[in-house]
């Protein structure tokens, strides 16, 4: 049942609920697919009563979502109602070159599915999202310069040789983009902007209930948006992206004559404590979102804009800011003000949107056979 894999566990109400068949019909149902071994029911509670929660069977499979960071990897491994079942990071160097870190990436899933006492071909596929436009035709990182070290490569071709699984390749901000349209802060939306804000700056779109990819991968990629046409150069090779102006080491370069060596999380830290200086930068960050954001807006008019990474931590030091700007900047609607709220999913949201993409390459493969009908 495509309704239970989506979500990954509903009681048999909320299936009633979501695929508006009758509460009889669902009962039915889930006690066919539960004989056939494909649902697995567990007795729960929902509002204080009594309730029997659904769930994909584990002897379907399992698949890897894997997250490659600035400076971290992040690997997840689920079953087929997306429950979590394994989960560990791990650091990377900032300059880390692809060979080493798909290598790592493919040891640490071998090691996940050992460690819940699962064989190598219980694997069914591995979602993975890089901090760099792809083209999801082929797994191959679109662009120059972008991540250096991985210009060019064709990711499916390393991972699947070593793990015997199909891999499907993403850009990191479309996978939360979608992990927050299917789980998070955008569920029941259609037309969702999700910008992610941390080391770098990505964003991904999505638009009648499908990731926005464009010609070559490179929709949505907010942090090279121009907003300063006499700014600094990127690393893209243009001048005043917004990435130059609100990626964590800007941010921090800016604090480091008045306040020495400092992370990210300590600046967010010091501004919730009261520090003018930290409260000053994410407040001119805020700002500076909000003018990319409006140009974004204003072009694909989103029902909603999630913002997470590590400075949506920040809170309403950022969104206060953001949400001003933005206002000022959009064309005035009957709608009113395009809703902006933070991460629902956190730090999670690009793992989850991995083991996502993952699940649905199984069910449109069919190896879930009924799973997916």
């Amino acid at each position: 049942m495509s309704a239970v894999q989506q979500r990954g566990s509903l009681t048999q109400i909320e299936l009633a609920g979501v695929t508006g068949l009758s509460p009889a019909t669902v009962s039915n149902i889930v006690k066919e697919l539960s004989t056939a071994g494909v649902l697995h029911t567990s007795p729960s509670t929902r509002s204080g009563r009594r309730a029997l929660l659904v769930t994909l069977a584990r002897n379907l499979g399992l698949v890897a979502g894997v997250h490659f960071g600035t400076r971290s990897l992040r690997v997840a491994l689920a079953d087929a109602s997306m429950r979590v079942v394994a989960d560990q990071r791990m650091p990377l160097a900032p300059d880390h070159r692809a060979d080493t870190g798909l290598q790592r990436a493919a040891l640490l899933v071998s090691e996940l599915v050992a460690s819940v006492d699962a064989g190598p071909e219980e694997l069914l596929a591995v979602g993975v999202g890089v901090p760099a436009p792809v083209d999801v035709r082929t797994g191959r990182i679109a662009t120059v310069g972008m991540l250096r070290g991985w210009d060019g490569v064709v990711v499916p071709e390393i991972l699947e040789a070593e793990l015997g699984a199909p891999v499907t390749v993403d850009n990191d901000a479309n996978l939360g983009a979608l992990a927050e349209t299917r789980f998070g802060a955008a569920v029941g939306h259609e037309a969702v902007a999700y910008l992610r804000v941390s080391h770098g700056v990505g964003g991904g779109l999505v638009l009648g209930g499908r990731l926005v990819h464009g010609r070559a991968g490179v929709a949505g990629e907010i942090g090279h948006v121009t907003i300063d046409e006499n700014g600094p150069i990127c690393r893209c090779g243009n001048r005043g992206c917004l990435e130059m102006f609100v990626g964590a080491n800007v941010l921090l370069g800016m604090l480091s004559e008045s306040r020495g060596h400092l992370t990210l999380r300590d600046v967010i830290a010091r501004a919730r404590e009261g520090d003018p200086g930290c409260r000053r930068v994410l407040f001119d960050a805020g700002q500076h979102l909000g003018v990319a954001a409006a140009n974004l807006c204003n072009l694909v008019d989103p029902e909603i804009v999630v913002v997470g990474g590590q400075l949506a931590e920040a809170g309403e030091t950022l969104f206060d800011p953001l949400r001003t700007v933005l206002q000022q900047r959009t064309v005035p609607s009957i709608a009113g003000p395009v809703q902006v709220v933070a991460s629902e999913l956190g730090s999670a949201a690009e793992v989850r949107g991995a083991l996502a993409v993952a699940l649905d390459s199984v069910r449109v493969g069919g190896a879930l056979g009924v799973v997916g009908a």
